[in-house]
C-alpha cells in the first residue's frame, strides 16, 4: 500500500473511530496527521528502521503490533520505556496523538 493510500486509511479510520480492540480511534486534523506521519517515518524510524521493520528498536508495522492492546502502545509512546532507547513522547504529543499513531502503524504499517 502506497504511504498516501495508507495516510487515507488510517485518516478513515481514525474519523470512524475504529481500532482493533475496541478504543475510538482519535480525530486529527489533516494537516497534523502529515506532521505526525512524517515523525513517525523519521524519527520513529531513526531506531524502528526506516521501514519499521525493526532496527535498534523492534518491527513496529500492523502485523508485528496487532496483538497488542492499543492502550498499552499509547503508554509507550507517551511514557517511553526505561532502560531502553524508547524515549517519551509525552511533552511533544497528546493522547490522541499518540492513539492516531497506533492507528497509523496497526493500518499503514502491515504492508
Amino acid at each position: 500500500m502506497s504511504d498516501l493510500a495508507s495516510l487515507v486509511v488510517a485518516g478513515v479510520l481514525g474519523v470512524i473511530g475504529v481500532v482493533a480492540d475496541g478504543e475510538a480511534g482519535a480525530e486529527i486534523a489533516p494537516q497534523r496527521a502529515q506532521a505526525l506521519e512524517h515523525m513517525v517515518r523519521q524519527d520513529c524510524g531513526s531506531c524502528h528502521g526506516l521501514s519499521l521493520s525493526g532496527g535498534l528498536g523492534p518491527d513496529i508495522r500492523g502485523r508485528a503490533i496487532e496483538g497488542l492492546e492499543t492502550r498499552a502502545l499509547v503508554e509507550v509512546i507517551l511514557d517511553g520505556r526505561p532502560g531502553t532507547a524508547m524515549p517519551a513522547w509525552r511533552p511533544l504529543l497528546t493522547e490522541e496523538e499518540a492513539l492516531w499513531i497506533v492507528d497509523y502503524l496497526r493500518a499503514a504499517g502491515s504492508e
